[in-house]
This record gives C-alpha cells, sequence and structure tokens, in this order.
C-alpha cells in the first residue's frame, strides 16, 4: 500500500478505495491532450487496467498542451508512446492499446467490457457517439471538452442528463474549428482532464458527488468556474 498511501489516507476512501480502483477497467478514448492527462492520472491512482484509443501520431505542434511525449518521438503513434509512460509511472497496471478510431460498430463491441468510459476526443462527432453507445450500454461515462482557456466536462450514468440533451440530438452543422484555428491553452486542457480523471476515480471508489445532471465550467482568463444544474 506504500505507492497508494496517500490516496488510502483520505478519510472517505480508505484501503476499501484502493481495491476498488485495483479491480476496475477504464477506457480512455482520445491520446491527446485530454486523453493522455487522464490516462496518466488512473494510471498513477492505481486503476488496475486501462485501455487508450488513439490514432493520430505526435506533432510538434502537440507538445504545448499534451505533456507526456518528446521531441524524439514525432511521426509515432501517440497511443503507444503513452502506453509506454503509463507502464514507467506504474508497472502494476495493466495496458491495452487500441491504434485506430473508436467508431460506433467498435464502441458496441468493447463498452461493456469497461467499468467507466472516459472521453478525451477533439470532436464532437466522437462525443455524440460515446453518448449514444454509452446510453444503449448503460456504461457510465465522463465527456470532456476545451477551447482557448475554457473547458466544459460533464458525467453521465443511466437516469441522469445525456450529453445529447444539453448540446442536441445530433452534431453540430457545418466544420468545426480545429485546434490551429481555435486555439488550446495546456493549462485549461490539464484542468479538464483533472476532472475527467476525478470522476472517474469518484465513480469507481463510490466517493463524492459526481457530475451526473450538471455541467462543470470554468474561464481561466477571467477566471471564473461554475457548476450548472442541467438535469
Amino acid at each position: 500500500m506504500n505507492r497508494y498511501s496517500r490516496l488510502a489516507a483520505i478519510p472517505s476512501f480508505g484501503e476499501e478505495g484502493v481495491r476498488k480502483l485495483r479491480e476496475s477497467r477504464v477506457l480512455v478514448i482520445g491520446c491527446g491532450a485530454l486523453g493522455s492527462h487522464c490516462a496518466m492520472g488512473l494510471a498513477a491512482s492505481g486503476i488496475g487496467n486501462i485501455c487508450i484509443a488513439d490514432f493520430d501520431t505526435i506533432d510538434l505542434s502537440n507538445l504545448q498542451r499534451q505533456f507526456f511525449f518528446r521531441e524524439s518521438e514525432t511521426g509515432q503513434a501517440k497511443a503507444d508512446i503513452l502506453s509506454t509512460r503509463i507502464r514507467e509511472l506504474n508497472s502494476e497496471v495493466e495496458v491495452e492499446v487500441i491504434n485506430k478510431l473508436v467508431d460506433t460498430s467498435l464502441a458496441r463491441f468493447i463498452f461493456p467490457d469497461f467499468d467507466f468510459i472516459i472521453d478525451g476526443s477533439d470532436n464532437p462527432a466522437t462525443k455524440y457517439m460515446t453518448d449514444s453507445i454509452c446510453a444503449e450500454s448503460g456504461t457510465a461515462c465522463c465527456i470532456g471538452g476545451v477551447r482557448d482557456f475554457q473547458g466544459q466536462v460533464m458525467s453521465w450514468q443511466p437516469g441522469t442528463t445525456r450529453y445529447s440533451d444539453i448540446y442536441g440530438p445530433e452534431p453540430p452543422d457545418g466544420p468545426v474549428l480545429p485546434c490551429t484555428a481555435g486555439g488550446v491553452a495546456g493549462p485549461a486542457a490539464a484542468i479538464a482532464a483533472s476532472v475527467q480523471c476525478a470522476e472517474a476515480i469518484k465513480r469507481i471508489a463510490g466517493v463524492g458527488n459526481p457530475l451526473y445532471d450538471k455541467l462543470f465550467m470554468f474561464d481561466l482568463l477571467i477566471p471564473e468556474t461554475r457548476v450548472l444544474e442541467v438535469g
């Protein structure tokens, strides 16, 4: 327990909470700014099995907000490099890698195998897919997003408000600004990802109040943090 002693020392968590994390399986969709932070945070906390999914490769422009990649690794698969970082951080964690886009058919096949899904993707289409298949399979999830210095995070379990209930039944028409145009600040991504990681830990360990029927929002430029009731 030495590795997790500071976590176990939290009164509401204890060794029972650590045990629950060790016996859990979490899927992280995306290995970019949100997903890479989430995966490393989950590994450090002792999630027993982490599956990371991403089809992209490392670009120099990623390093401003994706802190677990190196200049020498540009051009290599993000999921492969991140899996190495996870094992270096915590050799007790089992890591699975999916080097492809998680589409609807794949999601239907794999989502029921996990206790929790974290969507750290960078596009609305994937977030809507996560929302839809989680609702179909009854798998709890957390969806996060960032743009410039702002971020939004929400969680879902059966019977609570869905992503599509908040943002509409279909992805928005027309192009969505990529990071090259809209921009993303590294600290904003780190905060949103930390909240997503905490949501997974709370859900699995059964502590605290997850962001069900709530939307966590922040803007670091103001600065301002809000939790909107959406249920």
